[in-house]
């Protein structure tokens, strides 16, 4: 189904990626990447890596953005699971055949190139799931 490579990384809502950077990089001694804004999406990026993990974090650049909805219900902390997969495409048809629900049922541009798609939390026992298919 998933057919998961890897875990590709955990996305985290913040207010502010300038104020939470400090924790991140010399708290948790995180590797910063850059930052990178995905206009589709609504939102500003910012990865660190942490030993093997890279940590995504999300800041809203609009009202609209599903990150400001996000941050108003639950507040700033785990937003979302990302697992590395190939052929995104088979991967959202197959869940799709087995009944299971997608947010995104074609994949959208996401950062670093890549193209992703959502998997419904009902779906993926109470996690928000985000397929990855990096490099293009």
């Amino acid at each position: 189904m998933i057919k998961a490579k890897a875990i590709n990384h955990l996305g985290i809502a913040v207010k502010s990626i300038d104020e939470a950077r400090e924790y991140y990089e010399n708290v948790l001694g995180g590797e910063f990447e850059g930052i990178e804004e995905v206009a589709e999406q609504k939102v500003k990026v910012a990865f660190f890596k942490v030993g093997d993990v890279r940590l995504e974090l999300l800041e809203p650049t609009s009202e609209d953005s599903p990150i400001s909805g996000f941050l108003e219900k639950r507040g700033e902390g785990i937003h979302h699971v990302a697992y590395t997969v190939d052929k995104i495409e088979e991967r959202i048809a197959e869940i799709k055949e087995a009944g299971l629900r997608m947010i995104n049922e074609e994949p959208r541009n996401g950062a670093h190139n890549s193209r992703i798609a959502f998997m419904h939390p009902k779906s993926s026992r109470g996690v928000l799931t985000e397929l990855c298919e990096p490099g293009h």
